[in-house]
């Protein structure tokens, strides 16, 4: 008994210095040594999550995607290689009329506008009526002209009748003579009254068509475009009175939105990098489209004010996206310079704040990390991180990119 009892005495002593040396002891050698003083109570099982293999290249930055799939998200993929990088001056640009292509329709005689044919946004040719005039001045100059024509052709007559008896002997020579001189004042009259009414806008079919037309409508007449274009701006209203005396003259403005100009200020330390002919791209926010023509002219004064050098391109608009007035950002090609590799721009994505491209590999795609150079808006140098051959992904990327960010979301 008294063994036994000395037996457990020495096991309490090993088990109170294992515990005090060795705290981190399993619980079933410490229930084994008699330590145990209370159950433990049992910990949850922790769930497994199955993670699909393809989520996990995508986490590593790796999109699994068969030929089938890239082909339909429509993925063009093309070989990294060396490549031309235009050197550019970007500058800030205004839309502006072509200065040959714009016209300000006016009247020349005071009158009333008895109707309006057009309005603002309407497409018109050269010699379209624009609207119809109704003038006292008109009236007078046409009936001026009738009145003209009428003695002219009487005299034209009366001397021709004066003339064969001239060289018949019937008639004296101080008659013929006389006849002939009255023919040529009343023609010199016909001609200075028709000069006139061309002066006023007439044509010369309308002109013509004078004698046949009615009294009631001599007053009256067509305003028509001097070019062919677009109206876009009115400056009248129907019934009111316009012409000379500080009144309102102007009833159109016509304008040909092909081409345009672009108005850019240059910053005289770039002006001797600037000539014209050279190449120019024009771009604004929230547009994708891209407008290129050339430097027409460049001013030789710089502005006043603003101490910058005016510069105007030609830009073709034949869509008639460019529209004046817009503020644009104009890029000049200055130069070009070689690049190796280059990759179209399409190709680069932002992920945070990495600049990635995406490189074709058997399992599909993954992202590499680049550090880029300069670019031109279709091309882009690579500085490192893509090596020349590497094949990549050259459009749609946005699709890769959207898939990569689902990727990690959902992790």
């Amino acid at each position: 008994m008294i063994g036994r009892l000395w037996f457990m005495l020495m096991m309490l002593a090993v088990g109170f210095v294992m515990a005090t040396l060795f705290p981190a002891l399993p619980q079933r050698l410490r229930s084994a040594i008699g330590l145990a003083t209370e159950t433990a109570a049992p910990r949850p099982q922790e769930r497994s999550v199955d993670v699909p293999e393809k989520a996990l290249g995508e986490r590593q930055g790796v999109i699994s995607l068969t030929e089938e799939e890239i082909r339909s998200a429509g993925i063009d993929i093309l070989a990294a290689q060396s490549g031309t990088i235009s050197r550019r001056v970007v500058v800030p640009g205004t839309i502006t009329p072509h200065a040959d292509r714009i016209a300000h329709v006016s009247v020349k005689v005071s009158g009333a506008l008895a109707e309006l044919r057009k309005k603002v946004g309407d497409t018109v040719a050269a010699n379209d009526v624009l609207a119809i005039l109704e003038s006292r001045e008109f009236a007078d100059a046409k009936s001026e002209y009738l009145a003209a024509r009428l003695v002219n052709e009487l005299q034209q007559e009366l001397f021709e009748r004066e003339k064969v008896l001239f060289e018949k002997r019937v008639a004296s020579e101080q008659d013929y003579l006389r006849s002939r001189n009255q023919t040529a004042t009343t023609k010199m009259r016909n001609d200075i009254t028709r000069q006139k009414l061309f002066a006023l806008g007439l044509t010369e079919q309308e002109i013509a068509s004078l004698p046949s037309e009615p009294e009631a409508t001599l007053q009256r007449q067509p305003v028509r475009s001097p070019i062919s274009g677009r109206i876009v701006e009115r400056r009248v209203e129907p019934g009111m009175f316009i012409g000379r005396d500080d009144l309102e003259t102007e009833i159109f403005v016509v304008a040909d939105t092909d081409p345009v100009w672009v108005d850019m200020a240059i910053n005289p330390a770039d002006l001797p990098l600037i000539r014209e002919d050279q190449t120019v791209s024009i771009s604004t926010r929230g547009m994708p489209e891209e407008g290129h023509g050339k430097i027409i002219f460049i001013a030789p004064i710089l502005d006043r004010d603003s101490r910058s050098a005016h510069a105007v391109a030609e830009i073709p608009n034949p869509s008639g996206i460019w529209r004046f007035g817009s503020f644009v950002t104009a890029a000049i090609g200055i130069g070009v310079q070689q690049a190796t590799p280059a990759v179209p721009s399409a190709a680069i994505q932002t992920i945070g704040a990495a600049t990635v491209v995406f490189v074709h590999t058997a399992e599909g795609f993954q992202k590499r990390q680049v550090v880029l150079g300069q670019g031109d808006g279709q091309w882009t140098e690579v500085v490192s991180g893509l090596s020349p051959g590497e094949m990549i992904a050259t459009s749609n990327t946005f699709v890769l990119k959207a898939e990569l960010l689902k990727a990690f979301a959902e992790d």
